[in-house]
C-alpha cells in the first residue's frame, strides 16, 4: 500500500486511503498516553465507539431521531470539544444515552435541534458500549478543557448508572426498563462488564476521575461490590461444577434466560472470557472470585474444540430484513487449526448448540440458515485468551492450586 501511495498522483485518493486506515484502528484504549510519564490525555479515541457508529451507518433503523447524511466529515480524536458537545447533545434528560449514534459526526443544525426536541425519549441502554465510554470520554473533556458542563454529564451518567442498578447487583440491558427480554442481567455484548470497568477505574483513582467525590466514590463501591457478587452469583454451576455464564440472566431468578430469539439459555464462551478476564484484573481477590476463575479456566480447558476452523467462503447475494449477505460460512476439519470454542453450550450436556430465527436450537453451522450462518459469530477463540492469561495469575492468587497442571 505504501509503494501505491507514493506513486499515487491524485490527491483525493490518498486522502481517502489514509482515512480508511484511521478509522479502522483497533485499540481498546480510550486515552493516549506514555507509560513512562503521567499520564497525557490527547485525544477521545474512536474504537470504543465504534459499535455504535458502525450500526448508525450500516444499519437503518426505523425509531432512529436522526439518521446519517451523505457526505458528512466527521470530527478526529482530537477535536475534544466538538465531540464532547456532542456526546452532551446525544445525552438524554435522565443522564443517559440511546444506542447506534456517531458522536464524531458532524451534525446539521436542523438534527442538533431534533435531539434537543427529544430529550425526554428515554430509550437508553448499555448495549453497543453504550453509555460507560460517553462517561469516559466526558471525563477526558473535562480533565484536559476544565469546562464544568463535561463534568456535569458525566455525574449525570454516573447517577443514570447507579439508579439503573437491580438490588441483586445486575443491570439490565435497558433503563427504564422494557417490557421484554432487555429486562434480564445483561452481560451481552460487554454491557455489564462495560459498566464494572468504569466503576473499577473511579474506585482504583484513575487520574481522569479526579472530579469524582468522595461520597461518589462510596456509591460508587458499593455499586461496583454489589456487581462482582451478582457475578459470582450468576456462574452456572452444572453436575455441581462451576462452568461460565450465559450472555443474559433473568434479573429475579439468576438462571440462564432467553434473549434475541437466536440467543438461547446455555454457557456462553465469548461474554464469560471477557467476564473472567475482567476478575483476573482485580487485586486481592475474594475466596469466591478465585473459585469462580478457577472454575471457568477449567470449564474453557475442557470444553476445547479440536481440528476444528470456520472458512468464511463467497456467495450469491441474499437480501433479507436483517442485511445484505455475500458471504457464507462453512466448518471444515483441519488438523493445524488451534483449539476453537462455540459461542453457546448446552446446559447440562455441554454439547455445542446454534440456534435460527425460529429459537430452533440445532446442533451443527449447517442447520442454520444463511442469514444467521454469515450474520452472527458462531465459533469463538476469546477462551484462548484467558488459557494465556491464566499461569501469571494463578501464580499470584491461587498458587497453592492450578487448575491446568493435569
Amino acid at each position: 500500500m505504501k509503494a501505491y501511495i507514493m506513486g499515487c498522483n491524485n490527491v483525493m485518493i490518498v486522502r481517502r486511503l489514509l482515512l480508511i486506515m484511521l478509522y479502522c484502528v483497533n485499540t481498546e484504549l480510550i486515552i493516549a498516553q506514555d507509560k513512562n510519564k503521567k499520564q497525557d490525555y490527547t485525544k477521545i479515541e474512536l474504537a470504543p465507539f465504534s459499535d455504535n457508529s458502525n450500526h448508525w451507518y450500516g444499519i437503518a433503523e426505523k425509531d432512529r431521531l436522526i439518521n446519517p447524511l451523505p457526505n458528512r466529515p466527521r470530527f478526529k480524536p482530537n477535536e475534544i470539544e466538538n465531540i464532547a458537545d456532542n456526546i452532551l447533545l446525544f445525552q438524554k434528560s435522565n443522564g443517559g444515552w440511546a444506542k447506534n449514534y456517531d458522536v464524531f459526526a458532524i451534525l446539521t443544525d436542523a438534527q442538533k435541534d431534533t435531539l434537543r426536541n427529544n430529550k425526554d425519549v428515554q430509550n437508553t441502554t448499555f448495549d453497543n458500549g453504550t453509555c460507560y465510554t460517553q462517561i469516559a470520554a466526558l471525563a477526558i473533556a473535562y480533565n484536559i478543557l476544565k469546562i464544568e458542563k463535561y463534568k456535569e454529564g458525566a455525574i449525570k451518567g454516573i447517577d443514570y448508572i447507579l439508579k439503573a442498578q437491580y438490588n441483586n447487583g445486575g443491570w439490565p440491558q435497558y433503563f427504564p426498563l422494557e417490557n421484554n427480554y432487555s429486562r434480564h442481567i445483561t452481560y451481552n455484548d460487554g454491557a455489564m462488564g462495560g459498566v464494572m470497568k468504569l466503576l473499577k477505574d473511579i474506585i482504583e483513582g484513575k487520574p481522569q476521575y479526579n472530579f469524582v467525590n468522595e461520597q461518589y466514590r462510596v456509591n460508587i463501591k458499593n455499586a461496583f461490590e454489589k456487581g462482582l457478587d451478582c457475578i459470582v452469583k450468576t456462574q452456572i454451576i452444572d453436575g455441581g461444577k462451576l462452568t461460565a455464564w450465559c450472555q443474559q440472566h433473568d434479573e429475579i431468578t439468576l438462571q440462564p434466560a432467553w434473549a434475541r430469539k437466536f440467543e438461547p439459555p446455555s454457557i456462553c464462551s465469548s461474554e464469560s472470557a471477557d467476564l473472567v478476564l475482567f476478575l483476573m484484573s482485580i487485586e486481592h481477590p475474594s475466596k469466591a472470585i478465585i473459585n469462580a476463575i478457577q472454575g471457568v479456566v477449567l470449564w474453557f480447558q475442557e470444553s476445547k474444540i479440536y481440528n476444528t476452523r470456520v472458512n468464511k467462503i463467497d456467495a450469491i447475494r441474499m437480501e433479507t430484513p436483517f442485511k445484505v449477505s455475500t458471504h457464507d460460512r462453512v466448518v471444515i476439519t483441519d488438523s493445524t487449526a488451534p483449539p476453537i470454542w462455540t459461542r453457546y453450550y448446552e446446559l447440562i450436556t455441554h454439547k455445542p448448540i446454534f440456534c435460527n430465527r425460529d429459537s430452533k436450537v440445532v446442533y451443527s453451522l449447517s442447520e442454520v440458515t444463511r442469514e444467521r450462518r454469515d450474520g452472527y459469530s458462531w465459533y469463538e477463540y476469546q477462551p484462548q485468551k484467558v488459557l494465556k492469561s491464566y499461569s501469571k495469575w494463578q501464580k499470584k492468587w491461587a498458587s497453592e492450586k492450578n487448575v491446568l497442571s493435569n
